[in-house]
């Protein structure tokens, strides 16, 4: 066995994603001692990138006494079932049809293995070890790709009766509006990178057609380059028509934590990605929304806070999941 540092003992994550999947190996002090990456590479089917985890996790065993593994925490996008620990049809993973991944890997690797949805799983993260750390209620919004949620109650991840808590990125906010979560008008379709990126290239063709200039796009043939970065660059650099789509977007944000702030009373509201790398625009907008839309002594005691782990959240995810 190598002299590399060897931890007492130690846990497994696996991360799950439709472009890329990771191991990462740390011990109960959330200190990493080893990452692997590799492509997912989905059209080759999820029996042999399954046996990609097994034959690097084997490697690590190289490296890492098998006997020190506690257990393993496995971090994938939904749908999922986390009591039976079945994969079901993610839209990220074709093909991965009800796929018992629990049981195959307790199988081969003969410890305990729990999974969460990717949105729960950041959500545990943040609370035992980024922004949400003490609390006993808090929400975790993923603001990318999607909009996700993941709940602590109570000191617990809440995942709902069939693992489908704190979907609200489905939730209607407007009769009308750009598409998320195959919904027109959904809280995704406003507070999400494809959404804001719809509702920059709405505002562009609107402006466009009745003969007003756009700063941040001035022709057609430049609208397919619009995307939520490009939109926040715009607007952080004074463009006024940029601003405007950051503007409609945070207040269906605020409006969306109201909700939240209102049914469920947290201590505290994490925000990844996108708010996370825009709160200075982002906060003065949306708390003048919460003054107007929450319960004033349920805000008094809910802090908004962006995501503490940052592009690490990947890495601590599905560890913490095995924790």
């Amino acid at each position: 066995m190598s002299q590399i540092k060897q931890p007492e003992t130690y846990y497994l994550g696996f991360d799950i994603g439709g472009t890329k999947c990771s191991i990462v190996l740390g011990d109960k002090d959330f200190n990493i001692y080893e990452k692997i990456f590799f492509k997912t590479k989905v059209e080759r089917g999820y029996k042999v990138i399954l046996e990609e985890f097994k034959k690097q996790t084997h490697k690590l065993f190289e490296t890492f006494d098998q006997k020190k593994l506690i257990k393993i925490g496995i971090s994938c996008g939904g749908p999922l079932d986390s009591k039976k620990g079945i994969i079901k049809s993610p839209p990220n993973l074709p093909g991965w049809d009800n796929v018992p991944i629990i049981d195959i890997f307790k199988k081969e690797f003969q410890v305990d293995v729990a999974i969460q949805n990717d949105a729960n799983a950041g959500a545990i993260a943040e609370w035992m070890m980024g922004a949400g750390v003490g609390t006993q209620n808090m929400i975790f919004l993923t603001f990318g790709t999607g909009m996700g949620a993941g709940l602590i109650l109570n000191g617990k991840i809440y995942a709902g009766t069939n693992d489908l808590g704190g979907e609200i990125g489905h939730i209607r906010m407007a009769d009308e509006g750009p598409i998320g979560f195959g919904k027109a008008g959904s809280f995704e379709g406003f507070c999400s990178g494809g959404g804001i990126a719809q509702l920059g290239k709405s505002l562009v063709i609107q402006k466009l057609d009745s003969g007003e200039e756009v700063q941040f796009c001035q022709s057609v043939e430049m609208i397919k380059d619009i995307t939520a970065k490009s939109i926040f660059e715009a607007a952080i650099a004074g463009d006024q028509d940029a601003m405007e789509v950051v503007k409609v977007s945070a207040e269906y944000l605020g409006k969306g934590l109201a909700i939240l702030v209102d049914i469920l009373n947290p201590e505290c509201i994490v925000i990844g990605s996108i708010y996370a790398r825009n709160e200075k625009i982002f906060k003065p907008l949306i708390d003048e929304v919460l003054r107007k839309e929450a319960i004033p002594e349920a805000m008094e005691v809910c802090k908004i806070v962006p995501a503490k782990l940052g592009e690490k959240i990947g890495d601590y995810a599905a560890l913490c999941v095995a924790m």
